[in-house]
């Protein structure tokens, strides 16, 4: 096992990672920007170090700064945590190089599935459902319409080096495509310094469901089954839940035997999620993988009592899955994540500041990962996510009406949040009865005055 540890994230996931060290009796090392000097993250980890203003680009972003702060530290690998750096393989690759561990898949492997063109096609090749689309990047919007006319509309164009919605577009008919088709380009290349773009068949009405996977370093992958995230809004999730009321445990085991020979086969390590659309026949279409740890990871580890994070420690230590699971996975129950985030609930504007009251709830089946507390700023730089309340009950009727009373017994005040947002589609009675997609929302705050 590792003897230290650099956290190379902030925040309640930051937190998360210090939390699983020192259950492994592992030493870490925090590092922040002048606007986090205040954190959790920096009062819990057993050392601490800024890495500059609070720009993201001048701190968290900044490779070299975070390497120097490995060395400074003198510690033995880096968790990179979501978002930032995680899925940034020269990151990844200049760790390797400076002798730290990532942990995480390695460099090719992650350069591998981040362009989404080429994760398609190695996850086509190994026999994962895909939707039909163009084979590889499409060079103009004269071949666009080429590829949409044996597609059929409606189609997608979507970012090669994308994500979150962005350099993404949805076309219904050939007369506008070649438009929308130079908009996502310059969208993409604007937001990724990558204009590439790929095409595929639109799914209307789309489930988004995604597996969880471990793999350790000694070719062993293991399918902790899927998430439920069609509570979303401009392709941003909300909510979480897993199980999925729509995945059989026919089809559980199917596709998690398929992923984990076709992840094995690139020689993937560590946890990955991989997401699919599942259309209205209740047929899975891969669309991206994400080599890293998810926000929503905790319905997982409510549901099968394993310690995701702990598990990529341990792999990455050179663990064996054996050693790292102690058995069998067995789903137990259904639980639900709520994002609660600093936004006006209505109108999705980000509301920095002071947090003047923080009370979270608890009780049998509840959980909250946070770093805020009373007195605790959230600053502008930075995503707007406050905490993640999780419950787990003995089924979904158990475990909306315990999400129900947990926002109920959440009190956050100095900032706008998604609370009250999150407490009207608990109690909507499509999201009750399990009747979603990814156009839920929009036809909620429709319905709703939104």
């Amino acid at each position: 096992m590792f003897k230290k540890i650099l956290i190379a994230n902030r925040g309640e996931i930051a937190l998360r990672v210090i939390c699983a060290c020192k259950e492994l009796g592992v030493r870490t090392v925090a590092i922040y920007s002048e606007a986090d000097r205040h954190s959790l993250p920096v009062r819990f980890a057993d050392e601490a170090i800024c890495i500059g203003p609070p720009q993201l680009a001048l701190s968290y972003l900044n490779i070299p700064a975070v390497i120097s702060a490995a060395e400074i530290a003198n510690v033995e690998a880096v968790h990179p945590g979501y978002g930032l750096l995680a899925e940034n393989a020269n990151f990844a690759e200049v760790c390797e190089t400076s002798g730290i561990k990532f942990i995480g898949p390695r460099p090719e492997v992650t350069r591998l599935m981040g362009e989404k063109e080429k994760a398609r096609a190695a996850m086509k090749k190994a026999g994962v459902p895909i939707l039909p689309g163009s084979d590889g990047i499409i060079a103009s919007d004269g071949e666009a319409v080429e590829w949409a006319r044996q597609v059929g509309f409606p189609v997608i164009v979507k970012a090669s080096a994308g994500g979150g919605g962005r350099g993404m577009r949805v076309v219904r008919n050939e007369e506008e495509l070649p438009g929308l088709f130079r908009a996502a380009q310059a969208e993409a290349a604007g937001a990724f310094g990558n204009g590439d773009l790929y095409m595929e068949k639109y799914v209307e009405h789309p489930r988004h469901i995604e597996f969880q996977v471990l793999a350790d370093e000694h070719g062993n992958v293991v399918s902790l089954g899927e998430r439920e995230c069609s509570i979303q809004r401009r392709h941003q999730k909300l909510l979480e839940e897993s199980p999925s009321t729509q995945v059989t445990p026919e089809l559980r085991d199917q596709i998690g035997a398929v992923l984990c020979k076709s992840l094995a086969a690139i020689g993937y390590t560590n946890a990955g999620t991989i997401e699919f659309l599942m259309d209205q026949d209740r047929r899975l279409h891969f669309i991206e993988m994400n080599t890293r740890i998810q926000v929503e990871h905790p319905v997982t580890e409510m549901v099968t009592d394993v310690d995701l994070v702990k598990s990529q420690i341990m792999i990455a230590a050179g663990a064996n899955m054996r050693d790292v699971l102690l058995g069998p996975i067995v789903h137990r129950g259904h639980s639900i994540e709520c994002r609660i985030n600093a936004e006006h609930p209505e109108k999705f504007t980000p509301s920095a500041g002071k947090i003047t009251a923080f009370h979270p709830p608890g009780g049998t089946g509840v959980r909250v990962d946070t770093a805020a507390y009373t007195e605790g700023v959230i600053p502008p730089y930075y995503d707007s996510l406050i905490a993640k309340l999780i419950v787990r009950g003995k089924d979904r009727s158990e475990a909306v009406s315990r999400m129900s009373r947990a926002l109920e017994m959440f009190i956050v005040e100095g900032v706008y949040t998604t609370i009250p947002l999150h407490r009207k589609i608990l109690a909507d009675e499509d999201f009750r009865a399990g009747n979603i997609d990814t156009g839920f929302i929009e036809r909620f705050l429709k319905k709703n005055g939104g």
